[in-house]
């Protein structure tokens, strides 16, 4: 499990309850009790928690913290990597690429960061704060470039709004892979933040070719700001839980739709 995971865990721990153990969480988890302690000195570093001894307290202003990333990193997490393992496969040395901000989006960083030394003469342009982050720490050696939009910051750790869309404005890229909020196959893609929409639709004016990364819970969800129609969009990668139904519908829709296999081994191998 993924430090992000673990944190939003804790978090959540501590919506629910005053204070959480090291030992408690350690063993639900079933991680080192080092690891969590290590997990609680960065949510405390980032005052999203308060260290104690032997575990961690809310702040008392937890409740009005919009953690938006951290709290829904792992949701879906099985039908996030799997979709991330199958969107990497679509990744080529020298491309330019594009990822949106997002807990599907930042999946597929953490495998692009694993296989770096494979795709060599990357650039990759981003309003993810996460993905920028973890791209930059890990990128060791290799010849990975990575560029950051700018902009207004958002609960998901996006930039969003007039620089983010100015800087867009002046770049192309071969691929861009965008998270979203919800897929209407009337409406087509949508968020519930207007600027992320407007940031959003200018990666696609940007991009050769969009690539939607979206766990089956996406489907026929309609948010209050439209970004694209699905004509809009080259592929759309999903999760095994999809219905058949709904599959059925959004392929007939898009010229690629694929789903991607479970993740238990991918999961298991990282």
């Amino acid at each position: 499990m993924l430090a992000p995971e673990r944190q939003a865990r804790i978090l959540k721990e501590l919506q629910l309850h005053e204070a959480v153990r090291v030992t408690e969480i350690a063993a639900a988890l079933n991680v080192s009790e080092m690891t969590i302690r290590r997990d609680i000195e960065a949510l405390d570093h980032n005052g999203l928690a308060r260290k104690i001894h032997g575990g961690a307290m809310r702040l008392a202003r937890l409740s009005s913290l919009e953690p938006g990333f951290l709290l829904n990193v792992d949701k879906q997490l099985d039908g996030k990597l799997a979709i991330a393992e199958a969107a990497l496969a679509l990744i080529h040395p020298g491309m330019t690429l594009a990822l949106t901000g997002g807990t599907t989006t930042y999946q597929l960083a953490v495998r692009l960061a694993e296989h770096l030394d494979r795709l060599p003469h990357l650039s990759v342009v981003t309003n993810s704060l996460k993905v920028a982050e973890l791209l930059y720490r890990q990128q060791g050696s290799s010849d990975l470039k990575v560029i950051v939009t700018g902009g207004e910051r958002t609960p998901s750790e996006a930039l969003v709004g007039p620089v983010a869309r100015l800087a867009l404005s002046h770049l192309n890229t071969d691929l861009c892979f965008m998270g979203v909020h919800g897929l209407d196959s009337s409406r087509g893609l949508t968020s519930p933040n207007s600027l992320e929409a407007e940031t959003n639709a200018a990666f696609i004016e940007a991009t050769s070719r969009l690539v939607i990364l979206a766990d089956s819970s996406k489907f026929q969800l309609r948010s209050l700001a439209a970004i694209a129609p699905l004509n809009a969009v080259d592929t759309i990668i999903t999760d095994a839980s999809l219905s058949p139904a709904t599959a059925e519908l959004f392929s007939s829709k898009v010229t690629n739709f694929i789903t991607a296999p479970a993740a238990t081994s991918i999961r298991k191998s990282s």
